[in-house]
């Protein structure tokens, strides 16, 4: 039993030692998980701690980028408002007072009222990249500064960060510390789109309304806005600073009670442009400019200050032109009358501070400009009124041609028609020249612009016809060069390829007028032998039958044709009696004829003959033009500058069209066209003939002198002596042919002209022998004269040298030529300077007449100077001697009556000296003498 117990104790305390070692090692795997698990919560809360402070960080960049990219945004918006301002509102439009200055524009623009009051960003301090510190300037003093962060676009962001899903850049530029946004003009709708009604502070609409006014007068060109005043509490007191507007016509009063009155004149305006400028072509003269780079109306600014009531008919009258108006180019400004908003109408709520609205800012605030100073006001007015009442300038040349690449298309076999302008009412004035008018009459005093119209039509004409289908024949007699553009010169090598004639510095030359004429003439018989070949009656109807030639219409141009047919000689007389064959059957064979002149009152040759002023049916007067209209029709007299009167209609007053000519005289403008034509030219048309009376013609530029060869015909040698006045720039010549009388005197005083022709005919002879062909004599008995002869001995290869000491020898020996039985076997040239200083006595003289009289049949001929037609006569044997002997003569400083003696009939040459100016005749072809222009002696 003990043992038992005593085992079983032993077994209780193994048990319980047993499971107090169990429970110990349970307690201290209890001690150390929980030593674990306090360790891993303290980690676990240091990392919340961690991730709490980085997520606040985070938090706190984020936001502060964002705000950086939200300030520069906004910077950038700011600064694309200001540079969309600057654009919608240049110059004169947007430009703060205190610089303001009138600077036209091409089109409208957008008028400032004030300034937009944009949120701002806070400015950044400096970083880097930052732009150059240019100056930054107060944000009240207008300047804009276009650069940096203020320059972009809406919404676009090119040197900041772009957006907060994006990587935040190192630095964001921007505007630097102490610099100021752009300003931002608060900008209004006017010209060309609207209207505008002010509301609000009375004192401060109407600074509002004075500085839209001086913006919009400043915007464009002088005269092309009108301003209607209406201020019946005022009695236009409003509008005061706008007076000197009145004397030229560009502001106009309406006293009170007269509202009605100027709104159905204002509607009977919008309706007359609807009708004859829009012409249902265009939808607004804003279209129609954009369209034609033309305005034909001006835009007309009805300022409407209050007055009351309106009645029923005003009212409906107002909104008529609310609807309408702007199209046609009226514009109401209007202050103290109830306006219902609408389409194309501004509201703009006058008040101080930044409480001013304007509706096409939104609810964005707006700061109003002051008005403008009245000095500036008054200035800026009167200086518009001298420029209004000077005349508007003209449109450029380039209104007139079509577009690039669409010259010479036209066809003129059946008329010639080109814009000379454009109507006031918008449209272009087109003139043409065919059967019907045929022909025309341009008149207009010193300075109205008549060699600009002539330039004018003859760029639209020559940029629609082709060198095939228009020519061009022109003649100025005034002094000047007003054609020689149209030429080739030594600046400029280009020509009008239309142009086949030039004739400049004529006025002393009228005969090369008689020459165009006779030209013309002979033109037309060739025309009109062609159509009776053809059997047809006009040029249309041959150029169908006969498409292989050159049938181009020929327009003639005369300016200062009065010259031609002033005088009371055979030269006036052949002129009008071929004017009048010209004017009457040159129509329907394409030659027109344009006639100007200064003053053709007093031009009794043409008005005395009304058969031939008939024939000019368009009649183009310029401002003060006299009697080239009906006598009835007195429509140039009040003419601006740059405008005239183109009636087709004889004058009639009915026909009467007003143009403005544009500016075709500017010398870069038209070059620029003439090279483009001229570039396009035909390879085989050749440079136009120029004829200028104050230039010297050279031999060597002759083509008969350039057509001379050695042998090619020596049976009758050509002595040319100088320049023919006609078209064709031939040589006047003798054949000194074996028959009696072939020899040339040469008679006057004039030294330098005398050598001059003897150079000419010597060269000239000499050029069609081989050296030993022909024997050339120079005689030389004038000490004057003696360079001349020397520098000709020196030019004629085997030239013999004759002077006062041994000039028996020769005539000793020509006059044995003179009489030997049989012809030389080489012709003999003999050439003396000065024959009638002949020393020998009467031995010598009877020698030389020998030689006159019988040496051109042994193929001896002597070419002459006598310095006086009776020293001739004297040489021939006296009064009572026969002048036949010289057949052919040149007279210089000599008068028609002493030439008598030498000329065929009774009477004399009509022939009065001019300088560097010869009378030629030749009576083995001449009918009447010619006068020609010696060569010069270089």
């Amino acid at each position: 039993m003990a043992e038992s117990t005593k085992n079983r104790v032993i077994e209780v305390r193994a048990g319980l030692s047993q499971a107090l070692g169990a429970a110990q090692a349970a307690l201290e795997r209890a001690h150390e998980a929980r030593e674990a698990a306090e360790a891993r919560y303290r980690r676990i809360v240091a990392a919340a701690t961690a991730r709490r402070r980085k997520l606040a960080a985070a938090r706190d960049e984020r936001i502060s980028e964002i705000d950086s990219w939200h300030d520069t945004e906004l910077a950038s918006l700011a600064g694309a408002a200001a540079a969309a301002a600057d654009r919608a509102a240049p110059g004169a439009a947007g430009e703060p007072w205190h610089s303001w200055e009138p600077t036209p524009l091409e089109r409208a623009a957008e008028l400032r009222v004030g300034r937009l009051m944009l949120p701002e960003a806070p400015l950044p301090p400096p970083v880097r990249n930052e732009r150059p510190a240019t100056g930054g300037r107060p944000a009240d003093n207008g300047d804009r500064w276009t650069g940096g962060a203020w320059a972009g676009a809406p919404g676009e962001v090119t040197e900041a960060w772009a957006g907060p899903d994006s990587e935040p850049p190192e630095s964001v530029p921007g505007p630097v510390a102490g610099d100021s946004p752009p300003i931002t003009p608060a900008l209004v709708r006017l010209l060309d789109h609207g209207h505008i009604v002010v509301e609000g502070d009375q004192r401060l609409g109407d600074d509002v309304v004075a500085g839209l006014l001086l913006r919009a007068l400043g915007t464009s060109t002088p005269g092309q806005v009108r301003i209607i005043g209406y201020d019946p509490e005022h009695l236009g007191g409003g509008l005061a600073g706008f007076a000197p507007l009145a004397t030229a016509g560009v502001l106009t009063f309406v006293g009170p009670g007269g509202l009605d009155k100027l709104l159905d004149e204002l509607v009977g305006h919008v309706r007359r442009i609807n009708e004859t400028v829009l012409a249902g072509e265009y939808t607004s003269l804003r279209e129609l400019h954009a369209a034609t780079k033309r305005r034909p109306e001006p835009w007309r600014v009805a300022v409407l200050l209050g007055g009351g009531d309106l009645s029923r008919h005003e009212r409906s009258q107002l909104d008529r032109l609310l609807r309408s108006g702007a199209a046609c180019g009226v514009h109401l400004v209007i202050r103290g009358h109830a306006v219902e908003p609408g389409p194309g109408i501004e509201f703009v709520v006058a008040a101080p501070g930044d409480d001013a609205r304007v509706d096409s800012a939104g609810a964005l605030p707006v700061r109003l400009d002051p008005g403008p100073t009245p000095t500036l006001v008054t200035v800026t007015c009167r200086q518009i009124a001298e420029a209004v009442a000077a005349g508007p300038a003209p449109v450029a040349l380039d209104s007139l041609l079509p577009e690039a690449g669409a010259e010479w298309r036209e066809s003129s076999a059946t008329e010639l028609t080109a814009p000379l302008g454009d109507s006031p009412q918008g449209p272009r004035v087109l003139v043409t020249l065919s059967d019907y008018p045929p022909h025309a009459l341009i008149a207009g005093p010193s300075g109205t612009g008549k060699t600009n119209l002539i330039y004018a039509w003859m760029g639209a004409l020559a940029a629609r016809y082709s060198p095939d289908e228009l020519a061009f024949y022109l003649l100025d007699f005034k002094e000047g060069v007003s054609f020689a553009r149209f030429a080739p010169g030594r600046r400029d090598p280009s020509w009008l390829p239309h142009v086949r004639l030039v004739g400049v510095n004529v006025n002393t030359d009228r005969e090369f007028g008689l020459a165009l004429l006779r030209f013309l003439s002979a033109e037309l018989k060739r025309r009109a032998d062609a159509a009776k070949q053809h059997e047809v009656t006009n040029l249309a109807e041959l150029r169908a039958e006969d498409p292989d030639s050159s049938w181009p219409r020929i327009v003639a141009v005369v300016d200062e044709f009065q010259v031609l047919l002033s005088g009371r000689d055979a030269v006036s007389a052949e002129a009008v009696d071929l004017l009048e064959d010209l004017a009457r059957r040159g129509r329907s064979q394409g030659i027109h004829l344009i006639l100007a002149s200064q003053d053709v009152s007093g031009i009794e040759a043409l008005w005395g003959r009304p058969a031939l002023v008939a024939q000019f049916s368009l009649r183009i007067a310029l401002p003060r033009a006299r009697r080239v209209l009906a006598e009835t029709n007195a429509a140039a007299d009040s003419l601006p500058r740059y405008h005239a009167v183109v009636n087709a209609d004889s004058g009639a007053t009915e026909a009467n069209r007003v143009v403005r000519v544009p500016a075709a005289g500017d010398r870069e403008r038209w070059s620029a066209l003439q090279h483009r034509l001229w570039r396009r030219r035909p390879p085989e048309l050749g440079p136009p003939r120029l004829f200028d009376g104050d230039v010297i013609p050279k031999l060597a530029d002759s083509p008969d002198y350039r057509l001379l060869q050695a042998g090619a015909s020596t049976a009758a040698p050509i002595a040319l002596l100088g320049e023919t006045i006609d078209v064709a720039a031939r040589s006047a010549r003798t054949v000194l042919r074996r028959a009696p009388g072939r020899n040339l005197a040469v008679l006057g005083t004039r030294v330098d002209e005398a050598c001059a022709i003897l150079a000419t005919a010597g060269r000239s002879l000499a050029a069609q022998f081989a050296p030993d062909g022909a024997r050339f004599s120079v005689v030389c008995l004038d000490q004057d004269a003696q360079t001349a002869a020397e520098a000709l001995h020196a030019r004629i290869p085997e030239c013999g040298w004759y002077d006062a000491e041994n000039v028996d020898w020769l005539l000793e020996d020509a006059a044995a030529e003179a009489t030997a039985a049989w012809p030389a076997d080489r012709p003999h040239f003999i050439l003396i300077y000065a024959a009638d200083a002949l020393p020998g006595g009467k031995e010598a003289a009877e020698q030389l007449q020998t030689v006159l009289r019988q040496g051109p049949e042994r193929r001896l001929h002597v070419l002459g100077w006598w310095r006086g037609a009776g020293l001739l006569r004297d040489t021939l044997g006296g009064h009572a001697s026969r002048t036949d002997a010289i057949g052919a003569w040149v007279a210089l400083d000599v008068h028609g009556s002493e030439l008598s003696p030498y000329y065929p009939g009774q009477g004399a040459p009509n022939w009065y000296p001019r300088p560097w100016r010869a009378l030629h005749f030749d009576r083995s072809v001449h009918r009447g003498a010619e006068v020609i222009i010696p060569y010069g002696t270089s």
